[in-house]
Protein backbone atom coordinates (compact mmCIF):
# COMPACT_ATOMS: atom_id res chain seq x y z
CA UNK A 1 0.00 0.00 0.00
CA UNK A 2 2.83 2.42 0.60
CA UNK A 3 3.88 1.81 -3.24
CA UNK A 4 0.80 2.07 -4.56
CA UNK A 5 0.22 5.33 -2.40
CA UNK A 6 4.17 6.91 -3.42
CA UNK A 7 3.69 7.72 -7.17
CA UNK A 8 6.38 10.00 -9.44
CA UNK A 9 4.41 13.08 -8.23
CA UNK A 10 5.15 12.56 -4.33
CA UNK A 11 8.88 11.41 -5.87
CA UNK A 12 9.28 14.73 -7.84
CA UNK A 13 6.72 17.34 -6.78
CA UNK A 14 6.74 17.22 -3.08
CA UNK A 15 10.50 17.94 -2.77
CA UNK A 16 10.26 21.13 -4.88
CA UNK A 17 7.13 22.19 -3.73
CA UNK A 18 9.07 23.68 0.21
CA UNK A 19 10.19 26.86 -1.64
CA UNK A 20 6.92 27.66 -2.01
CA UNK A 21 4.81 26.54 0.86
CA UNK A 22 7.34 24.64 3.06
CA UNK A 23 6.23 21.84 5.43
CA UNK A 24 2.30 23.23 5.10
CA UNK A 25 1.88 19.84 2.78
CA UNK A 26 2.06 17.63 5.81
CA UNK A 27 -1.04 19.80 7.21
CA UNK A 28 -2.90 17.99 4.49
CA UNK A 29 -1.01 14.57 5.44
CA UNK A 30 -2.31 14.72 9.55
CA UNK A 31 -5.83 14.82 7.62
CA UNK A 32 -4.83 11.98 5.58
CA UNK A 33 -4.39 10.00 8.50
CA UNK A 34 -7.70 10.82 9.30
CA UNK A 35 -9.21 10.08 5.98
CA UNK A 36 -7.88 6.57 6.36
CA UNK A 37 -9.09 5.85 9.69
CA UNK A 38 -12.53 6.70 8.09
CA UNK A 39 -12.13 4.35 5.11
CA UNK A 40 -10.55 1.56 7.54
CA UNK A 41 -13.63 1.87 9.94
CA UNK A 42 -16.59 2.41 7.96
CA UNK A 43 -16.62 1.80 4.17
CA UNK A 44 -13.96 -1.32 4.55
CA UNK A 45 -16.44 -3.45 7.01
CA UNK A 46 -19.48 -2.18 4.13
CA UNK A 47 -17.72 -3.22 1.48
CA UNK A 48 -16.66 -6.96 2.90
CA UNK A 49 -19.74 -7.48 4.03
CA UNK A 50 -21.50 -6.59 0.65
CA UNK A 51 -19.19 -8.56 -1.23
CA UNK A 52 -18.65 -6.60 -3.98
CA UNK A 53 -17.06 -7.48 -7.16
CA UNK A 54 -16.98 -3.61 -8.02
CA UNK A 55 -17.38 -0.40 -5.20
CA UNK A 56 -19.88 0.43 -7.28
CA UNK A 57 -22.46 -2.02 -7.16
CA UNK A 58 -23.18 -0.41 -3.49
CA UNK A 59 -24.71 2.50 -5.85
CA UNK A 60 -27.02 0.19 -7.68
CA UNK A 61 -28.22 -1.40 -4.69
CA UNK A 62 -28.82 1.48 -2.93
CA UNK A 63 -30.54 4.13 -5.48
CA UNK A 64 -30.66 2.20 -9.24
CA UNK A 65 -28.78 1.21 -12.37
CA UNK A 66 -27.96 5.27 -13.35
CA UNK A 67 -26.62 6.08 -10.10
CA UNK A 68 -23.79 2.30 -10.43
CA UNK A 69 -23.14 3.85 -14.30
CA UNK A 70 -22.64 7.64 -12.83
CA UNK A 71 -20.51 6.31 -9.83
CA UNK A 72 -18.73 4.68 -12.91
CA UNK A 73 -18.32 7.49 -15.48
CA UNK A 74 -17.01 9.32 -12.83
CA UNK A 75 -14.29 7.04 -11.27
CA UNK A 76 -13.16 6.55 -15.27
CA UNK A 77 -12.90 10.23 -15.70
CA UNK A 78 -10.83 10.90 -12.61
CA UNK A 79 -8.68 8.09 -12.97
CA UNK A 80 -8.10 8.33 -16.18
CA UNK A 81 -7.14 12.12 -15.67
CA UNK A 82 -4.91 11.64 -12.74
CA UNK A 83 -3.18 8.52 -14.03
CA UNK A 84 -1.86 10.76 -17.26
CA UNK A 85 -1.32 13.96 -14.88
CA UNK A 86 1.02 11.21 -12.85
CA UNK A 87 2.61 9.75 -16.48
CA UNK A 88 2.70 13.36 -17.37
CA UNK A 89 5.21 14.13 -14.97
CA UNK A 90 7.65 11.22 -15.77
CA UNK A 91 7.42 12.26 -19.33
CA UNK A 92 8.58 15.59 -18.66
CA UNK A 93 11.19 14.39 -16.27
CA UNK A 94 12.38 11.77 -19.28
CA UNK A 95 11.89 14.47 -21.90
CA UNK A 96 14.47 16.57 -20.23
CA UNK A 97 17.18 13.95 -19.12
CA UNK A 98 17.38 11.85 -21.98
CA UNK A 99 14.98 12.89 -25.11
CA UNK A 100 15.94 16.59 -25.23
CA UNK A 101 19.94 15.71 -25.46
CA UNK A 102 19.09 13.15 -27.81
CA UNK A 103 16.77 15.75 -29.56
CA UNK A 104 13.83 13.39 -29.83
CA UNK A 105 10.37 15.12 -29.40
CA UNK A 106 7.86 14.77 -26.86
CA UNK A 107 5.42 13.06 -29.03
CA UNK A 108 7.94 9.91 -29.41
CA UNK A 109 8.62 9.86 -25.72
CA UNK A 110 5.10 9.96 -24.88
CA UNK A 111 4.60 6.92 -27.60
CA UNK A 112 7.24 4.96 -26.37
CA UNK A 113 5.94 5.37 -22.42
CA UNK A 114 2.50 4.58 -22.83
CA UNK A 115 3.28 1.56 -25.56
CA UNK A 116 5.64 0.17 -22.25
CA UNK A 117 3.07 0.69 -20.04
CA UNK A 118 0.12 -1.28 -22.34
CA UNK A 119 2.92 -4.49 -22.67
CA UNK A 120 3.50 -4.29 -19.13
CA UNK A 121 0.24 -4.65 -17.70
CA UNK A 122 -0.92 -6.74 -21.00
CA UNK A 123 1.84 -9.40 -20.18
CA UNK A 124 2.33 -8.98 -16.41
CA UNK A 125 -1.17 -8.27 -14.92
CA UNK A 126 -1.73 -7.80 -11.24
CA UNK A 127 1.22 -10.05 -9.94
CA UNK A 128 3.34 -7.79 -11.51
CA UNK A 129 1.87 -4.33 -10.12
CA UNK A 130 2.21 -5.66 -6.83
CA UNK A 131 6.37 -6.92 -7.15
CA UNK A 132 6.75 -3.73 -9.29
CA UNK A 133 5.39 -1.62 -5.80
CA UNK A 134 7.81 -3.13 -3.70
CA UNK A 135 10.67 -2.82 -5.98
CA UNK A 136 9.69 1.00 -6.76
CA UNK A 137 9.53 1.79 -3.14
CA UNK A 138 12.57 0.25 -2.09
CA UNK A 139 14.40 2.54 -5.38
CA UNK A 140 12.42 5.92 -3.86
CA UNK A 141 13.06 5.75 -0.47
CA UNK A 142 17.05 4.55 -0.78
CA UNK A 143 17.36 7.25 -3.69
CA UNK A 144 16.27 9.98 -0.89
CA UNK A 145 18.52 8.42 1.76
CA UNK A 146 21.00 8.46 -0.53
CA UNK A 147 20.85 12.31 -1.87
CA UNK A 148 20.22 13.42 1.95
CA UNK A 149 23.22 11.40 2.70
CA UNK A 150 25.77 12.86 -0.16
CA UNK A 151 24.10 16.84 0.36
CA UNK A 152 25.05 16.36 3.78
CA UNK A 153 28.53 15.54 3.03
CA UNK A 154 28.93 18.23 0.34
CA UNK A 155 27.90 20.90 2.88
CA UNK A 156 29.84 19.54 5.48
CA UNK A 157 27.47 18.79 8.06
CA UNK A 158 27.24 16.50 10.58
CA UNK A 159 23.47 14.62 10.89
CA UNK A 160 22.66 16.97 13.96
CA UNK A 161 23.55 19.81 12.02
CA UNK A 162 21.93 19.35 9.11
CA UNK A 163 18.54 18.57 11.02
CA UNK A 164 19.06 22.39 12.21
CA UNK A 165 19.63 23.90 8.90
CA UNK A 166 16.45 22.34 8.02
CA UNK A 167 14.35 23.37 11.20
CA UNK A 168 15.82 27.41 10.81
CA UNK A 169 14.92 27.07 7.22
CA UNK A 170 12.25 29.61 5.93
CA UNK A 171 11.23 26.44 4.21
CA UNK A 172 10.44 24.51 6.87
CA UNK A 173 7.18 25.84 8.47
CA UNK A 174 4.67 23.53 9.30
CA UNK A 175 1.49 25.31 10.23
CA UNK A 176 -0.22 28.17 8.42
CA UNK A 177 -2.94 29.57 10.84
CA UNK A 178 -2.58 33.60 10.28
CA UNK A 179 -4.43 33.98 6.99
CA UNK A 180 -7.76 32.72 6.06
CA UNK A 181 -7.56 33.49 2.72
CA UNK A 182 -4.40 31.42 2.11
CA UNK A 183 -4.37 28.34 0.44
CA UNK A 184 -2.10 27.02 2.66
CA UNK A 185 -4.63 27.79 5.52
CA UNK A 186 -4.35 24.85 8.36
CA UNK A 187 -7.92 24.00 8.13
CA UNK A 188 -8.11 24.21 4.34
CA UNK A 189 -5.31 21.61 3.98
CA UNK A 190 -6.37 19.35 7.05
CA UNK A 191 -10.06 18.85 6.28
CA UNK A 192 -9.19 18.66 2.52
CA UNK A 193 -7.11 15.79 3.27
CA UNK A 194 -9.60 14.19 5.19
CA UNK A 195 -11.89 14.16 2.45
CA UNK A 196 -9.38 13.67 -0.49
CA UNK A 197 -8.27 10.55 0.96
CA UNK A 198 -11.49 9.20 1.33
CA UNK A 199 -12.88 10.28 -2.40
CA UNK A 200 -9.13 8.94 -3.90
CA UNK A 201 -8.97 5.73 -1.99
CA UNK A 202 -11.65 4.94 -0.42
CA UNK A 203 -14.26 5.45 -3.07
CA UNK A 204 -11.79 4.47 -5.65
CA UNK A 205 -11.64 1.11 -7.43
CA UNK A 206 -8.11 0.40 -8.04
CA UNK A 207 -7.09 1.74 -4.42
CA UNK A 208 -10.05 -0.04 -2.98
CA UNK A 209 -9.49 -3.65 -4.56
CA UNK A 210 -5.95 -3.65 -2.81
CA UNK A 211 -7.72 -2.43 0.76
CA UNK A 212 -10.26 -5.59 -0.10
CA UNK A 213 -7.36 -7.79 -1.21
CA UNK A 214 -6.54 -9.27 2.34
CA UNK A 215 -8.72 -11.85 4.11
CA UNK A 216 -11.17 -9.84 6.12
CA UNK A 217 -11.78 -6.77 7.29
CA UNK A 218 -9.53 -6.29 10.62
CA UNK A 219 -6.45 -7.34 8.42
CA UNK A 220 -7.66 -4.95 6.28
CA UNK A 221 -7.81 -2.04 8.54
CA UNK A 222 -4.22 -3.29 10.46
CA UNK A 223 -2.67 -2.70 6.98
CA UNK A 224 -4.01 0.34 6.27
CA UNK A 225 -3.35 1.92 9.88
CA UNK A 226 0.15 0.66 9.30
CA UNK A 227 0.58 2.16 5.89
CA UNK A 228 -0.70 5.78 6.87
CA UNK A 229 1.89 6.21 9.68
CA UNK A 230 4.34 4.88 7.42
CA UNK A 231 3.56 7.34 4.30
CA UNK A 232 3.72 10.22 6.86
CA UNK A 233 7.15 9.19 7.96
CA UNK A 234 8.23 8.94 4.04
CA UNK A 235 6.64 12.17 2.97
CA UNK A 236 8.52 14.42 5.44
CA UNK A 237 11.64 12.42 4.08
CA UNK A 238 10.78 13.71 1.09
CA UNK A 239 10.44 17.31 2.58
CA UNK A 240 13.06 17.67 4.33
CA UNK A 241 14.96 16.18 1.02
CA UNK A 242 13.62 19.01 -0.44
CA UNK A 243 14.96 21.48 2.07
CA UNK A 244 18.09 19.93 1.50
CA UNK A 245 17.97 20.38 -1.95
CA UNK A 246 17.71 23.90 -2.43
CA UNK A 247 20.49 24.29 0.25
CA UNK A 248 22.52 22.67 -2.36
CA UNK A 249 21.44 24.62 -4.83
CA UNK A 250 22.00 27.79 -3.69
CA UNK A 251 25.57 26.68 -2.12
CA UNK A 252 26.53 25.50 -6.03
CA UNK A 253 25.02 28.91 -7.43
CA UNK A 254 22.03 26.50 -9.60
CA UNK A 255 19.13 28.49 -10.45
CA UNK A 256 16.19 26.61 -10.35
CA UNK A 257 12.87 27.63 -12.72
CA UNK A 258 9.94 25.01 -11.65
CA UNK A 259 10.22 22.89 -8.44
CA UNK A 260 9.16 20.00 -10.31
CA UNK A 261 13.00 19.88 -11.92
CA UNK A 262 15.14 20.39 -8.84
CA UNK A 263 15.72 16.64 -7.63
CA UNK A 264 15.82 15.72 -11.14
CA UNK A 265 18.29 18.43 -11.88
CA UNK A 266 20.60 17.36 -9.06
CA UNK A 267 20.65 13.59 -8.77
CA UNK A 268 21.28 12.89 -12.27
CA UNK A 269 23.77 16.03 -12.32
CA UNK A 270 27.33 15.33 -11.81
CA UNK A 271 27.45 16.03 -8.07
CA UNK A 272 27.13 12.65 -6.83
CA UNK A 273 28.23 9.24 -7.77
CA UNK A 274 26.31 7.65 -10.44
CA UNK A 275 24.27 5.09 -8.96
CA UNK A 276 22.04 7.76 -7.12
CA UNK A 277 21.36 9.47 -10.63
CA UNK A 278 20.86 5.28 -11.76
CA UNK A 279 18.61 4.71 -8.81
CA UNK A 280 16.52 7.94 -9.23
CA UNK A 281 15.33 6.91 -12.50
CA UNK A 282 14.92 3.43 -11.86
CA UNK A 283 12.85 4.58 -9.09
CA UNK A 284 10.87 7.48 -11.52
CA UNK A 285 10.17 5.15 -14.39
CA UNK A 286 9.21 1.76 -12.09
CA UNK A 287 6.91 4.34 -10.35
CA UNK A 288 5.20 5.30 -13.48
CA UNK A 289 4.89 1.67 -14.79
CA UNK A 290 3.41 0.97 -11.36
CA UNK A 291 0.96 3.79 -11.11
CA UNK A 292 0.04 4.03 -14.36
CA UNK A 293 -0.40 0.20 -15.31
CA UNK A 294 -2.30 -0.29 -12.30
CA UNK A 295 -4.63 2.44 -13.54
CA UNK A 296 -4.64 1.25 -17.09
CA UNK A 297 -5.44 -2.32 -15.55
CA UNK A 298 -8.21 -0.87 -13.31
CA UNK A 299 -9.78 1.35 -15.92
CA UNK A 300 -10.19 -1.54 -18.50
CA UNK A 301 -11.78 -3.63 -15.81
CA UNK A 302 -14.32 -0.90 -14.78
CA UNK A 303 -15.02 0.38 -18.78
CA UNK A 304 -15.61 -3.25 -19.43
CA UNK A 305 -17.81 -4.15 -16.68
CA UNK A 306 -19.51 -1.16 -15.48
CA UNK A 307 -20.12 0.90 -18.56
CA UNK A 308 -20.06 -1.40 -21.46
CA UNK A 309 -22.16 -4.36 -19.36
CA UNK A 310 -19.70 -7.36 -20.40
CA UNK A 311 -20.20 -9.20 -17.33
CA UNK A 312 -22.52 -11.86 -18.66
CA UNK A 313 -20.31 -12.31 -22.02
CA UNK A 314 -19.15 -15.51 -22.65
CA UNK A 315 -15.72 -15.58 -21.64
CA UNK A 316 -14.28 -15.65 -24.74
CA UNK A 317 -16.40 -12.49 -25.96
CA UNK A 318 -15.38 -10.42 -22.56
CA UNK A 319 -11.72 -11.79 -23.35
CA UNK A 320 -12.06 -10.09 -27.01
CA UNK A 321 -13.96 -6.94 -25.33
CA UNK A 322 -11.29 -6.46 -22.91
CA UNK A 323 -8.40 -6.58 -25.35
CA UNK A 324 -10.00 -3.81 -27.58
CA UNK A 325 -10.82 -1.51 -24.01
CA UNK A 326 -7.36 -1.90 -23.07
CA UNK A 327 -5.72 -0.62 -25.99
CA UNK A 328 -8.20 1.96 -26.16
CA UNK A 329 -7.99 3.22 -22.71
CA UNK A 330 -3.65 3.32 -23.59
CA UNK A 331 -4.67 5.67 -26.88
CA UNK A 332 -6.98 7.87 -24.81
CA UNK A 333 -4.20 8.18 -21.86
CA UNK A 334 -2.02 9.08 -24.42
CA UNK A 335 -3.96 11.78 -26.14
CA UNK A 336 -4.94 13.21 -22.59
CA UNK A 337 -1.02 13.74 -21.37
CA UNK A 338 -0.70 16.06 -24.68
CA UNK A 339 -3.95 17.70 -23.41
CA UNK A 340 -2.47 18.37 -20.38
CA UNK A 341 0.78 19.18 -21.58
CA UNK A 342 -0.70 22.08 -23.75
CA UNK A 343 -2.70 23.47 -20.42
CA UNK A 344 -0.41 22.84 -17.80
CA UNK A 345 1.46 25.60 -15.89
CA UNK A 346 1.62 24.48 -12.68
CA UNK A 347 3.20 22.02 -9.73
CA UNK A 348 2.27 18.49 -11.24
CA UNK A 349 1.03 18.07 -7.31
CA UNK A 350 -1.43 20.83 -7.02
CA UNK A 351 -2.88 19.96 -10.37
CA UNK A 352 -3.68 16.48 -8.95
CA UNK A 353 -5.96 17.84 -5.95
CA UNK A 354 -7.24 19.92 -7.86
CA UNK A 355 -8.57 17.68 -10.26
CA UNK A 356 -9.28 15.41 -7.57
CA UNK A 357 -11.57 18.49 -6.38
CA UNK A 358 -14.05 18.28 -9.35
CA UNK A 359 -13.87 14.24 -10.41
CA UNK A 360 -14.02 12.88 -6.90
CA UNK A 361 -17.14 15.34 -5.51
CA UNK A 362 -20.11 13.68 -6.65
CA UNK A 363 -18.63 9.96 -6.09
CA UNK A 364 -18.34 11.65 -2.21
CA UNK A 365 -21.63 13.11 -2.24
CA UNK A 366 -23.62 9.95 -3.31
CA UNK A 367 -21.47 7.25 -1.12
CA UNK A 368 -22.35 9.71 2.08
CA UNK A 369 -25.95 9.95 1.21
CA UNK A 370 -26.21 6.61 0.77
CA UNK A 371 -24.19 5.76 4.03
CA UNK A 372 -25.80 8.01 5.91
CA UNK A 373 -29.04 8.84 5.16
CA UNK A 374 -32.25 5.70 4.56
CA UNK A 375 -34.36 8.16 1.94
CA UNK A 376 -34.65 7.02 -1.74
CA UNK A 377 -33.74 9.00 -4.63
CA UNK A 378 -35.06 9.31 -8.38
CA UNK A 379 -32.45 7.51 -9.59
CA UNK A 380 -33.03 9.23 -13.36
CA UNK A 381 -32.06 12.57 -12.04
CA UNK A 382 -28.67 11.33 -10.37
CA UNK A 383 -26.64 12.31 -13.28
CA UNK A 384 -27.94 15.58 -13.65
CA UNK A 385 -26.77 15.99 -10.03
CA UNK A 386 -23.77 14.87 -10.28
CA UNK A 387 -22.89 16.99 -13.64
CA UNK A 388 -23.94 20.19 -12.12
CA UNK A 389 -22.39 19.95 -8.87
CA UNK A 390 -18.86 20.29 -10.48
CA UNK A 391 -19.90 22.98 -12.89
CA UNK A 392 -20.88 25.16 -9.32
CA UNK A 393 -18.13 24.48 -8.11
CA UNK A 394 -16.43 26.16 -11.15
CA UNK A 395 -18.37 29.08 -10.68
CA UNK A 396 -17.36 29.32 -6.96
CA UNK A 397 -13.71 29.24 -7.55
CA UNK A 398 -13.82 31.60 -10.34
CA UNK A 399 -15.61 34.14 -8.15
CA UNK A 400 -14.54 33.15 -4.91
CA UNK A 401 -12.29 36.41 -4.26
CA UNK A 402 -14.69 38.91 -5.82
CA UNK A 403 -17.84 37.34 -3.33
CA UNK A 404 -15.67 36.44 -0.31
CA UNK A 405 -13.58 39.19 0.55
CA UNK A 406 -10.23 37.84 -1.24
CA UNK A 407 -11.22 34.37 0.00
CA UNK A 408 -9.53 31.72 -2.44
CA UNK A 409 -10.48 28.04 -2.33
CA UNK A 410 -7.86 25.23 -2.24
CA UNK A 411 -8.50 21.45 -2.27
CA UNK A 412 -11.20 21.86 0.17
CA UNK A 413 -13.62 22.57 -2.98
CA UNK A 414 -14.24 18.64 -2.91
CA UNK A 415 -15.96 19.34 0.12
CA UNK A 416 -18.33 21.90 -1.38
CA UNK A 417 -18.51 19.72 -4.58
CA UNK A 418 -19.80 16.57 -2.22
CA UNK A 419 -22.11 18.65 -0.43
CA UNK A 420 -23.75 20.60 -3.58
CA UNK A 421 -24.49 16.74 -5.01
CA UNK A 422 -25.67 15.80 -1.26
CA UNK A 423 -27.97 18.86 -1.48
CA UNK A 424 -29.02 17.84 -5.17
CA UNK A 425 -30.40 14.64 -3.71
CA UNK A 426 -32.22 15.94 -1.34
CA UNK A 427 -34.04 17.82 -4.11
CA UNK A 428 -34.99 14.69 -6.14
CA UNK A 429 -36.16 12.17 -2.66
CA UNK A 430 -38.79 9.80 -3.29
CA UNK A 431 -41.73 10.97 -0.41
CA UNK A 432 -42.08 7.73 1.99
CA UNK A 433 -39.58 5.52 0.55
CA UNK A 434 -36.61 4.58 2.32
CA UNK A 435 -33.34 2.41 1.58
CA UNK A 436 -33.98 -0.97 0.43
CA UNK A 437 -34.55 -3.69 2.58
CA UNK A 438 -30.90 -5.35 1.72
CA UNK A 439 -28.98 -2.81 2.65
CA UNK A 440 -30.93 -2.53 6.21
CA UNK A 441 -29.50 -5.91 6.99
CA UNK A 442 -25.99 -4.63 5.72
Amino acid sequence: MIGASISGVTYISVPGMVAGSGFGYLQMVMGFIVGQLVIAYVLVPLFYKMNLVSIYEYLENRFGMRSYRTGAWFFFVSKMLGASVRLFLVCLTLQLLVFDPLRLPFLLNVTITVLLVWLYTFRGGVKSLIWTDSFKTLCLVVSVGLTIYYITGELRLSFGEMLGAIADSDMSRLFFFDDVNDRQFFFKQFLAGIFTTIAISGLDQDMMQRNLSCKNSKDSQKNMVVSICLQFVVILMFLMLGVMLYLFAADQGLTVEKGDELFPMIATGDYFPVFVGVLFIIGLVSSAYSAAGSALTALTTSFTIDILGAKGKSDEALTSTRKRVHVAMAVLMGVTIFVFNSLNNTSVIDAVYTLASYTYGPILGLFAFGIFTKRQVRDRYIPLVAIVSPLLCLVLQLNSEAWFGGYRFSYELLLFNAFFTFLGLCLFIKQGETVRENLRKV
